[in-house]
């Protein structure tokens, strides 16, 4: 096997515990050998080699590292990354890409201009319900589609003590946190939108940040309507999708993230498999023939990530979670602050026409 790429991994909290150091942990393609943690010590623990640095500046001077991970909050993503860029090194950016459009521009021609591979974590792309979704559009089982509804729903009444996310501060907020997910899924299936019209809002009393977004955004023919809260209790479908020839409708979570979570290794042949109890129900047309019946879902894999990360940075294979998705979806996110605070629909301008899915 080649030389495995050495990451440099900055940050070490839930999103780098959870989303990332496993894979290394776990697959021979990676190394991880330093660790940015500004005060503190709790890589050690896990990973007694590695090397803790407490700036990315001592990170990305160091000649070792090939590869950055950018895991710290959202303001930092931007500097960071050109940091690590500017350094000569390959860099991944947990999702959201960055606050603004302009900044995510800045990125992706600098990117273009070192040689380096430059990506964004869009793990929900290889998650167990959007992986079966693919499969059942590709097959065209539900012929010409009209109208798709996602949703990231969720039930936390109180604040997180200590959440950034929860914060009043640029990029803090539900639609940079779970929008980021929902719209790379919208614009991976169905292009570039024509126009978005959003309701963004303060839910909850305290909120300090957006707690509740719903956005209605065109696709030509297809609907596509974005949802997330923090105030549902009892969800209801994670997805529909209704077409002419039939409907696809989906309860129920991924199993990666609860198993990350309670600190299992994304390893062995159940890894990734949901149970039967949630498969999606499929109501269709096939061979003139009426079935109503659940659809097995494929099984999800983070690893596939930074699988094809590796091939990217190793073989040049193209890069699939591209920086021009995430300028497309900080664009949008843009587009949606615009459209709530105008209350009325605007068209999509300043779009980059980047193929996805490729």
């Amino acid at each position: 096997m080649e030389q495995p790429i050495n990451v440099g991994l900055a940050g070490f909290g839930i999103s780098a515990t959870v989303f990332h150091a496993p894979f290394f942990e776990t697959m021979p393609q990676y190394n991880l050998v330093s660790v940015l943690e500004r005060s503190k010590e709790g890589s050690k623990k896990k990973y007694p080699w590695v090397k803790i640095v407490r700036s990315i500046e001592s990170m990305v001077a160091d000649p070792s590292v090939d590869l950055v991970v950018i895991t710290t909050p959202n303001d930092t993503h931007f500097p960071y990354a050109k940091a690590a860029l500017e350094a000569g090194k390959h860099v991944v950016v947990e999702k959201p890409f960055t606050i603004t459009s302009e900044e995510a521009r800045q990125l992706s021609v600098l990117a273009a201009g070192s040689g380096k591979v430059l990506s964004i974590y869009q793990n929900r792309r290889y998650v167990s319900d959007f992986l079966t979704i693919k499969e059942i559009l590709e097959k065209g089982l539900l012929g010409e589609v009209y109208e798709f509804e996602g949703h990231y729903d969720r039930y936390r009444a109180e604040a997180r003590p200590n959440a950034w996310r929860e914060e009043a501060a640029p990029g803090s907020g539900i639609l940079y946190d779970l929008g980021a997910h929902l719209i790379d899924q919208a614009c991976y299936l169905f292009g570039i939108p024509e126009n978005i019209t959003a309701d963004i809002r303060h839910q909850r009393p305290h909120a300090k940040a957006v707690d509740y977004f719903d956005l209605r955004i065109n696709f030509g023919a297809v609907k596509v309507i974005l949802h997330a809260g923090m105030l549902v209790r009892e969800p209801g479908p994670r997805y529909m999708i209704h077409g002419a020839k039939g409907s696809f409708i989906k309860f129920g979570e991924d199993p990666q993230e609860a198993r990350l979570r309670a600190g299992d290794l994304p390893v062995g042949d159940d890894w990734g498999k949901e149970s039967p109890d949630i498969y999606g129900l499929l109501h269709t047309e096939v061979n003139r023939k009426i079935i109503r019946e659940k659809y097995p879902s494929l099984p999800g894999s983070y690893a596939l990530y930074y699988s094809n990360l590796y091939e990217s940075i190793v073989h040049k294979a193209p890069v699939k979670e591209k920086p021009d998705h995430g300028f497309n979806t900080i664009r949008l996110i843009e587009l949606a602050i615009e459209s709530s605070r105008q209350q009325k629909t605007l068209p999509c301008t300043g779009l980059l026409d980047v193929s996805y899915g490729q």
